[in-house]
């Protein structure tokens, strides 16, 4: 009987689906928020449309405030409770009732203050607050089995 993949080697799976730039794009943002919310719970989400990894101060998917969202045409970040965070260098794309994101050109987009500053403000404002100590988990939410193509037609 073999045994079951690790959570680790699930998305390694998850994320081996998309082109090579796609793919160190995603592992390079993740590491970046791992860094920045060390205790936060990472939700994968494989689904038909795009490869989610939420970060939440809980196990609840509800009360995840970012994510990192990815697809054929790129990588970005999700803003849950997007909609009222200040954004002076106007950042934010979308215009739902609720959810703003950006699109990350490479890892580096990461590194703008402005980006820096909204994700402070989103974390700033999560309720429940992420704890102030230890490692979230890594939970494999759902996998959906039948999906877009994760990378461009050629």
């Amino acid at each position: 009987m073999t045994k079951p993949l690790s959570a680790e080697a699930q998305l390694r799976g998850f994320i081996a689906k998309f082109s090579p730039d796609h793919q160190s794009q995603i592992r390079a943002t993740r590491r970046w928020f791992r860094k920045r919310l060390p205790t936060a719970h990472e939700i994968v989400y494989d689904n038909y449309n795009f490869f989610v990894i939420g970060y939440s101060p809980t196990e609840r998917p509800s009360d995840a405030v970012l994510s990192i969202i990815a697809g054929a045409n790129g990588v970005g970040v999700c803003f849950i409770r997007g909609k009222g965070l200040p954004d002076p260098e106007k950042l934010l794309r979308g215009s739902g009732n609720q959810t703003r994101s950006i699109h990350l050109d490479d890892a580096s987009t990461l590194a703008n203050p402005a980006v820096v500053r909204l994700v402070d403000e989103a974390v700033a404002r999560s309720q429940p607050p992420f704890a102030s100590k230890g490692k979230g988990p890594l939970v494999i939410k759902s996998v959906s089995a039948k999906q877009r193509p994760r990378r461009r037609a050629m």
